[in-house]
This record gives structure tokens, sequence and C-alpha cells, in this order.
């Protein structure tokens, strides 16, 4: 019995490495080449793994952006939070948090509209979508807690007017399709959108 829980550990740790050498791989590649040029085959080739086993964790290249994307996302939330903290106002600090995600979505454009893609319309019972979802939910709350504590209006109210500055922020970006259109030319359109909603 004893034995077990060190042979449990051992596998996990080996399906990590793997996940991590696989969202590594897959990162480099769609960064380099974007979603459309890469092959599962490449993928599964740079993580040092059998296409067999990239398909357990991912069934398609789409799923394979959402894990590479999410774990960027996740990244960009965090680092948000922190400067919105540190900016005063509903506006500024709205902006702040949502700035990081902008730049994040837009590192590489097209894997950037890939990714709203599948969030918005990929396999619901996927575990790499419901994941996007969640941080989807996790801005949104964000959003309205910062409205709601620096507006003075309520927890309801600020929660619609997050959920249409959300859905600006990702209409805006999933419909800048040139590379041409900047960082600070989609945050500038979101935070027009947004000082409508939140000083209504």
């Amino acid at each position: 019995m004893a034995s077990a829980s060190p042979s449990v550990g051992r596998r996990e740790r080996n399906k990590q490495a793997k996940l991590e050498r696989i969202v590594a791989a897959a990162g480099d590649l769609f960064a380099a080449r974007g979603v459309d040029d890469v092959t599962t085959q490449e993928i599964a080739d740079a993580a040092d793994i059998g296409t067999g086993t990239l398909f357990l964790y991912a069934r398609t290249k789409g799923e394979l952006l959402l894990l590479v994307q999410n774990a960027h996302y996740e990244q960009a939330l965090v680092e948000g939070r922190a400067a919105a903290e540190a900016r005063p106002g509903a506006l500024d600090g709205v902006m702040a948090l949502l700035a990081p995600i902008v730049e994040c979505n837009r590192a590489q454009v097209e894997n950037g509209r890939t990714y709203l893609r599948e969030m918005l319309f990929g396999d619901a019972q996927e575990p790499h979508h419901a994941e996007a979802l969640r941080f989807v939910a996790e801005t949104e709350q964000t959003v309205t807690d910062l409205i709601a504590s620096r507006t003075g209006r309520d927890h309801d109210d600020a929660a619609v007017r997050a959920r249409l500055i959300a859905a600006a922020m990702f209409v805006t970006m999933a419909s800048a399709a040139s590379p041409d259109i900047s960082v600070a030319d989609i945050l500038a359109s979101v935070r027009a959108q947004a000082s409508v909603v939140i000083e209504d």
C-alpha cells in the first residue's frame, strides 16, 4: 500500500512533463508559423511524443491552441489585476486590467483570432474550451468588482456593464484582422466603448 503513492506521483509528474513539452512545442511552432501552417505531427515530434499521446491531451489543433493560449491568458489576467489595483478610477482600472489581455491576443494576430473563434464556437464539453470560458468569466467578474467598488453601482448593474465591456473587447479584437492594427488602436477603441458603458 505504501508503494502506491510514489508510483502515482511519478505518473503524474510524467504527465505534467509531457503536458509542458506539448505546450512549449505547440506554442513555439504556432508563434513562428501560425496555427494553420503547423501539423499535429510536427508538434508531437517537437514535444518528443507520439501523435497518439498528443491526442490524449488535445484532439485537434484548435484545442492545442486553446491549451497554449489559455496559459498566456491566465498570465495576462494576473498582470492585469495587479495593474488595475495601481490605477485609480473605474475606467483606468478596467483598461489596466484589459491591456495585457489585448497584448496577449495580438502577439500573433491570426492565432489570437483563431483562439477567439475556438473560445466562442468550440466544443463546450472540451476541457480547454471550458478553461477559456472560465478566464472570460474571471475577467468579467474582475471588471464587475472594479465598477462596483469604484462607482458605487450595485453588483447586478456593474455585472451587466462588465459583460458589455468584455464583449466590446472580444469583438474589437476579433474584427481587427490586419496586423497593422496595433494594440494601442484596439485599446483606444475599447476605452471609448467602456467609457460610455461605465459613465452612462
